[in-house]
Parts: structure tokens; sequence; C-alpha cells
């Protein structure tokens, strides 16, 4: 039986796509535990990644938003009362631009800066007459020891490359029943749509890519780039599905936002986490789930190689989330 002391690494995502990919991670499956609370309706894997013990949870089925990620971080730290930094990681839209070469299976993390912790969430604030939306929320920013791991990884990367590929074959190899859903999917679906165009119902392949003015052309990486990039900045996070190029653009422009998604915000301030999300689409109306599996597992990698870089006693260092909220 499992202790709930020993998990110091809290790890939360949204949909099962994730939590596969982040149970296929670890590196160590523990027994499922038995010490849960009957009031925690959480789903939970327990196992050790690297040097660290991490506790993995999912959000209900059919539930998305920043109210049932709450919900889930709040049960998790009742649960496991020493989880002293947290993960948020899943899938996300980008928001290319173009300073940023945003492509499907890219890996955004949150990085705090210019005042913003990282994720910024853009459906609250204040509507005054005669003036833009004013965005009021201050969320908190993610423990040292995982901004100082992500300032290390950085630079890591800049000298070396990654190997998150060579992690992800690894992982499909093992286990081949997951090659259909989370190996990378074929370049060509990789498609970004100008922004004034909307989504027929025949379908992107039969019908919105059948005309080359309806795409943006980009150039291919290079080999000497990394691929899946890798990008650093503010997150977006709302109670709502982002599927409007002509806002995300709008908010890319005056935010430097480079991904949307749907949870990060209800974490910020009770579970303050590291928001690490694969592009699996634009945060238009071309959405589909075909690059899903591969940016979760890519996520998911990435995740790993940054927890390597941070010593267990760094965790213990830093304070325990449920004091640092109480406190």
């Amino acid at each position: 039986m499992s202790n709930a002391g020993d998990y110091t690494v809290g790890w939360i995502c949204a949909i099962v796509t994730e939590y596969v990919a982040a149970q296929e991670l670890l590196d160590e499956e523990h027994d499922q535990p038995e010490f849960i609370s009957t009031d925690d309706t959480n789903d939970y894997t327990l196992g050790r990644l690297g040097k660290h013990n991490v506790v993995v949870a999912v959000l209900p089925g059919g539930e998305y938003g920043t109210s049932s990620a709450a919900s889930v971080a709040t049960h998790m730290l009742r649960s496991f009362p020493n989880i002293r930094i947290g993960l948020m990681v899943g899938i996300g839209g980008g928001a290319p631009s173009a300073k940023h070469h945003i492509r499907l299976g890219d890996i955004v993390v949150s990085e705090p800066r210019d005042g913003e912790s990282g994720v910024f969430q853009y459906d609250f604030g204040k509507t005054i007459q005669g003036r833009a939306f004013q965005y009021t929320r201050a969320l908190n920013q993610p423990p040292t020891s995982l901004r100082t791991a992500m300032t290390g990884i950085q630079a890591q990367h800049k000298r070396k490359g990654h190997q998150l590929e060579a992690t992800i074959n690894a992982i499909l190899e093992k286990n081949p029943r997951l090659e259909e859903e989370y190996k990378r999917p074929a370049p060509e679906t990789d498609r970004l749509f100008k922004s004034e165009v909307t989504h027929d119902a025949c379908g992107c392949a039969g019908s919105c890519a059948t005309e080359p003015l309806n795409l943006v052309p980009r150039r291919p990486r290079t080999k000497k780039e990394d691929n899946p990039a890798i990008h650093y900045g503010l997150i977006a996070s709302a109670n709502q599905l982002m599927k409007d190029a002509v806002v995300r653009d709008k908010l890319a422009m005056e935010k430097a936002v480079l991904c949307f998604e749907m949870e990060a915000a209800g974490l910020m301030n009770l579970f303050p986490c590291l928001v690490i999300r694969g592009i699996c689409d634009y945060a238009d109306s071309h959405k589909n789930k075909e690059w899903q599996g591969y940016a979760a597992i890519a996520a998911a990698a990435y995740a790993k190689d940054l927890l390597s870089r941070i010593p267990p006693n760094k965790v213990e260092a830093e304070k325990r989330i449920s004091d640092v909220m109480s406190g």
C-alpha cells in the first residue's frame, strides 16, 4: 500500500488521452491508493518519475474548464498533503504569429514574463463604457524550483537540442497498441488556415484545403531546428473553447499569447503549477482530434525531462502547496 506522504509532485490532466500519456511516461507504476477519503472523487495513478514520486489525476469524464480543474486539485491536495510542486500537462490550441513559428505537435510552456504569471485568464475582467475590455485577475506564479528548472532546460536545449521524439518512439515501440492514436500524424495534415477562412462542414481535406489561397504559406523546419519545437510564454485560459481565429490573432498580438486552453486559470491560485501544452490545433473553426494523441505525449515527455532536472531535495525545500494556500 502506498503512503500518501511519499508523493511530492502533483500532475493534473484534463482528458483520458492526456492521462494515458502521463501514465506511459512513468518509470514505475505504484499500487492504487487505499487511503483516499470518501469525498475525494478523483481517479489517481501513482508512480515514480526519475527520482520523484508523482501522483497523476484526471478530470471526470465529460467535465472541462476551470471549476472542474480546481475541484480535482483541491481533492488531490487533501489526499496527498505533502505535494510541493504541481504540473498541468496536456493539449492546447496554438496561436501562430510572425514572431512565433508554432506548428502542430509543438509544446508551449507557461513562462512568467511582463508581470504575468505565465497564465492569463482572458474571460475575467470588466467592461467599461467607451473603453476596451479590462482583464483584472492576477494569478500566482509556478514554484521557484519549476521556474529554475525551466530556465535550465531552455539552456540545455539551445546547446544540445532535445530527445523528445526518441522518447515518444520508445514508448510506442514498447506499447504498440497506442501507436495509432499517439504517433506523429503526416506533415500534410498540419494546415494553418487564414483567419477569415471558416470551416466547411464537408471537411478540411475535402473542402477547406482544396483552395491553396485558403492556407497560410509556411516554410518547413530545417534539420538544425528542434521538431517538435518548444515555446515559452503566455498561455491564455478561460471557461470556454477557443475556436475563433480572429479573436486568437487579436490576443496573440495584444498579449503575446502562444496557446489557448480551458483549465489552468482555475488552478494557479490554489495549485500553483507549471502549465505544459502540446499543440493539437490552431484554436480556430478547423479544430479536429487528429493531433491530440501526439500533442499529449509530447507534452508529457517534456514534463519528464523537466522533472529530471530537479533534485528531490529541491522539491522538499519547497513549502507544501496546502500550507502555502492556507497561510
